[in-house]
C-alpha cells in the first residue's frame, strides 16, 4: 500500500516498482526502484499531465522536498511530478560498499554496476510510465545535468514515452569520448581557478600554505580519511556552483588554529573539507562517473581512468610543481582519481571493483545519433554559458545535432541553475514549450 503524507501545499506518494537488473533479461533478478509523487494540495484527483524529474549524477537520488521549494513550486502549477530514486539510489535497492560485497566479489560487483547507466535508468523509467499512465500515456522530462544525458538516451530509446524534455545543463557531446571530456574540462576549471583567485586574492597564498603542509603531513579527516594535497585540491569541485567560489573561500578562512604544538589545520576546516570530498552520500558518482562516457562505437577501449591520465597533460595541476615555481595552486573539478579510493573510507573497499569497471570494454551505446537527428519530441535546454562541469561546445554541438531542439543560452547561472534560479529557469523552460518566448 502506498504511503501518502502531506506537506505545506503538497501531497506527497512513495511508489515502489519491481524492474528487472538486466532489461535484456526481464525474467531475471528484478530490484526495486522508488519515486515520489508530488501534486499541489486540493489537485490531487485533477486529471494533471505528468513530469518525470530526472535527477544529476550519476548516483545522485532525487532531491527529498519540504513543501513547495524551488523549481518545484513552479512545476506543480501545471504538472503531477514524478522525482525519481535511480537506480541503485536512495530507496532504489542502494548499491555502496554495505551492499555491493552481497553480490560476491569485485568482478561480481563489476558487472552488477554495468547494468547502472543511463540506457537501463531510462528503461526503468519506460516500465514506470507504463505502469502510472498506461500505455498511451506520455509525460514531460525535467531533467539536470546527467538527467539531460539520460534524456538524450531516452530519446534514442523510447522517444515514443515522452512529450516534450526540458533539460537544464545536461547536452552531452553525442561523440565525446572520456578522453575527450576530460581533455576538454582541465582548461574550463583552470578558468574558474583564475576567476577564485582574481576574487580573492589573498587565496593565492592561503591555498599555498595549505598545499605545502599537506605534502608533508597529509591530515587525517573526523571520518578516518585522509587529506591528501590532491584531495585538498579536489575541493575545487565547488567552483562550478554559483556560490562555490565564495563557500570555497570561508572554509580557507577556517583553515588554522593555533594548537598546543603551534599552528594546525582546524577541526572547522577538516569537517568542512570532508563534507566536500566524502562520497558516503553518493558512491556511485564516483564509481560510475567515467563509465557514462563509455560508448562501442565512440572508443572501444577502456576509460582506463581518464581524468587521471588526462591530468598528466596539464603540468599546471601539480601541487608541488606550482610550489616550486612559486604559481598559484590550483584546485580541480569534478575529476575522479583512483587515489580518491584510498582516501576515502566509503570508496576503499570498492577500489577493485572501480578498477575493473575502469578497465572494461566494449560499453554498449548509450546515444543513437541517427535517430537523434530525426527527433520529434520537443526538447528545450538551458545551456549556462560558464559551466565548469558540461562543455558548452559539446551542448550546442548536441542542440545542433538532435532534431527539435531550442536551447536557451545564458550566464545569468552556473551550472546548478535549476538549484539557484529554481522558479525562474522552470518557468522559462515552460514558456518556451508553450511558445511564450
Amino acid at each position: 500500500m502506498s504511503v501518502v503524507i502531506r506537506q505545506p501545499g503538497t501531497v506527497l506518494t512513495d511508489h515502489f516498482f519491481q524492474v528487472p537488473l538486466d532489461h535484456d533479461a526481464p525474467g531475471g533478478e528484478q530490484i526495486e526502484v522508488y519515486a515520489r509523487e508530488v501534486v499541489a494540495a486540493g489537485q490531487e484527483n485533477a486529471e494533471l499531465p505528468w513530469l518525470l524529474y530526472l535527477q544529476g549524477g550519476p548516483g545522485g537520488r532525487a532531491g527529498r522536498p519540504v513543501g513547495r521549494d524551488s523549481w518545484l513550486d513552479r512545476a506543480l502549477e501545471d504538472y503531477r511530478v514524478l522525482l525519481l530514486d535511480q537506480r541503485g539510489t536512495g530507496r532504489s535497492t542502494p548499491a555502496n560498499r554495505q551492499t555491493l560485497p552481497l553480490r560476491g566479489g569485485a568482478a561480481q560487483q563489476a558487472d552488477y554496476l554495468c547494468h547502472f547507466r543511463a540506457d537501463s535508468i531510462v528503461r526503468d523509467a519506460e516500465l514506470i510510465r507504463r505502469r502510472l499512465l498506461g500505455e498511451e500515456g506520455r509525460w514531460t522530462l525535467l531533467a539536470q545535468s546527467f538527467g539531460g544525458f539520460c534524456t538524450l538516451t531516452y530519446l534514442s530509446l523510447a522517444p515514443e514515452g515522452l512529450r516534450e524534455a526540458l533539460v537544464t545543463g545536461g547536452l552531452a557531446g553525442l561523440r565525446s569520448s572520456a578522453t575527450d571530456v576530460y581533455r576538454a574540462a582541465y582548461p574550463r576549471v583552470a578558468r574558474k581557478n583564475a576567476a577564485h583567485y582574481a576574487r580573492y586574492p589573498e587565496d593565492v597564498e592561503a591555498v599555498r600554505r595549505i598545499a605545502e603542509h599537506l605534502i608533508g603531513a597529509p591530515a587525517r579527516l573526523p571520518d578516518g580519511g585522509t587529506l591528501t594535497v590532491e584531495a585538498f585540491q579536489a575541493l575545487g569541485i565547488v567552483l562550478g556552483s554559483g556560490n562555490g567560489s565564495h563557500l570555497l573561500h570561508y572554509l580557507l578562512e577556517d583553515a588554522w588554529i593555533q594548537g598546543s604544538a603551534g599552528p594546525e589545520l582546524s577541526d572547522t576546516f577538516l569537517a568542512g573539507a570532508q563534507a566536500k570530498l566524502s562520497f558516503a552520500d553518493g558512491p556511485l558518482y564516483a564509481v560510475l562517473q567515467e563509465t557514462i562516457y563509455g560508448q562501442r562505437s565512440v572508443d572501444p577501449g577502456p576509460t582506463g581512468w581518464a581524468a587521471e591520465r588526462v591530468r598528466a597533460e596539464f603540468p599546471e595541476f601539480d601541487a608541488a610543481k606550482a610550489l616550486a615555481d612559486g604559481a598559484p595552486v590550483l584546485f580541480t573539478g569534478e575529476m575522479i582519481y583512483p587515489w580518491m579510493y584510498d582516501t576515502d573510507p566509503a570508496l576503499r573497499p570498492l577500489r577493485e571493483t572501480a578498477d575493473l569497471l575502469a578497465q572494461r570494454t566494449d560499453w554498449p551505446d548509450l546515444y543513437a545519433p541517427d535517430v537523434l537527428a530525426a527527433n520529434q519530441v520537443p526538447v528545450f535546454a538551458a545551456v549556462y554559458h560558464d559551466d565548469m562541469y558540461v562543455d558548452t561546445a559539446d551542448s550546442l554541438a548536441t542542440a545542433d545535432a538532435v532534431g527539435s531542439v531550442r536551447a536557451w543560452v545564458t550566464n545569468e547561472w552556473e551550472h546548478d541553475g535549476l538549484r539557484a534560479g529554481g522558479r525562474q529557469v522552470v518557468d522559462r523552460l515552460i514558456a518556451m514549450a508553450r511558445g511564450h518566448v
